[in-house]
C-alpha cells in the first residue's frame, strides 16, 4: 500500500474505518481480495509474486496493512514485506506483540511501516522507526514515511475525510482515493528520487503507463459487522469492483 487512512474509534458505529491505495506496478501479479481457500477467515488481496499481501481483514475483527518506506539506493530485504501483514491475519497474536516481534525482526525487509488491530487495539510499528506505538481515538495517515508524515497527499486525505466524518458514504470516501491532483513542487518532499517522480508520485491516486494505482479499498468495521469494497484498475481505468459484508465472528 502507498496511502492509507484510519479513523480509529472516533465514530460510535464503526470502530474501524480504513482508506487504501495499493499503487504497484501494473505488470506485477496479484490477485483481487477475496477469502482465502486455504485459510477461509482472511479476505485480502495476494500479491502472487511473493505470495504475501498488503491489507486485509478477518472474520473475528483483525485488521493489517502495510506501506512500503520510501528509501531508494538501500538495499532489497531478503524476505518479501507482504508476509508481514499476511503473518498477522493468520496468526493469533495480539497486535501488540506482533508488532514487538516484527519489529525486531525488521532487519530482514525492506522499509515498512505496519498496522495491526484486533477491534479493540490499533497499533502501529516500523522497521524504520525505534518502538511499536498503541494509537488512541483519532484519524491516521500513512504514505511512504512514518506515520503521520504530512506529504500533500496526507493532507489533502485527512482534510477530506475530515469533511466527510460523521458521515458514513462509501462512494464518497472511495471518491477521495481517486484524486489525482499533483502537489505543487514547493510542496513536495525530497525523497531522493528526483523532481519529476516527485511530482509524479504526489496524487493520492497515481496513473503511469507501467506504475499506479492498482486497488482502492474501503473497509468499514463495525461492533458486529464488516464491510468491505476494493476497486481494482489498471493502466486504462477500474478493471472490477468487488464488495463483501458478514458478521464479525466472536472469539470465545
Amino acid at each position: 500500500m502507498c496511502l492509507i487512512a484510519v479513523a480509529w474509534q472516533t465514530h460510535p458505529d464503526y470502530p474501524l474505518m480504513v482508506l487504501a491505495n495499493r499503487d504497484e506496478f501494473y505488470d506485477r501479479p496479484a490477485a483481487s481480495a477475496q477469502f482465502w481457500e486455504e485459510s477461509p477467515d482472511v479476505l485480502a488481496g495476494r500479491d502472487l509474486s511473493a505470495g504475501g499481501a498488503w491489507l486485509g481483514v478477518t472474520r473475528q475483527g483483525c485488521f493489517a496493512a502495510l506501506t512500503n518506506v520510501r528509501e531508494p539506493g538501500m538495499p532489497q530485504g531478503v524476505r518479501s514485506r507482504g508476509e508481514v501483514v499476511s503473518a498477522y491475519l493468520l496468526g493469533n497474536e495480539s497486535p501488540a506483540a506482533y508488532s514487538e516481534r516484527v519489529k525486531a525482526d525488521g532487519g530482514h525487509y525492506s522499509g515498512f511501516n505496519l498496522l495491526a488491530s484486533d477491534g479493540d487495539s490499533l497499533w502501529w510499528s516500523s522497521n524504520r522507526e525505534a518502538d511499536p506505538r498503541q494509537l488512541g481515538p483519532g484519524i491516521y495517515l500513512l504514505s511512504n514515511h512514518l506515520l503521520d508524515t504530512p506529504w500533500p497527499k496526507v493532507k489533502r486525505l485527512r482534510a477530506g475525510l475530515m469533511g466527510l466524518l460523521p458521515q458514513t458514504n462509501a462512494e464518497a470516501m472511495l471518491a477521495l482515493l481517486q484524486d489525482g491532483q499533483a502537489a505543487a513542487d514547493s510542496d513536495l518532499p525530497d525523497t531522493g528520487i528526483g523532481l519529476a517522480m516527485e511530482r509524479l508520485l504526489s496524487p493520492a491516486f497515481i496513473r503511469t503507463p507501467q506504475y499506479g494505482t492498482r486497488a482502492s479499498t474501503l473497509v468499514m468495521a463495525g461492533h458486529d459487522r464488516i464491510g468491505f469494497i476494493e476497486q481494482g484498475y489498471g493502466p486504462d481505468g477500474l478493471l472490477e469492483r468487488s464488495e463483501f459484508a458478514f458478521d464479525r465472528q466472536v472469539i470465545v
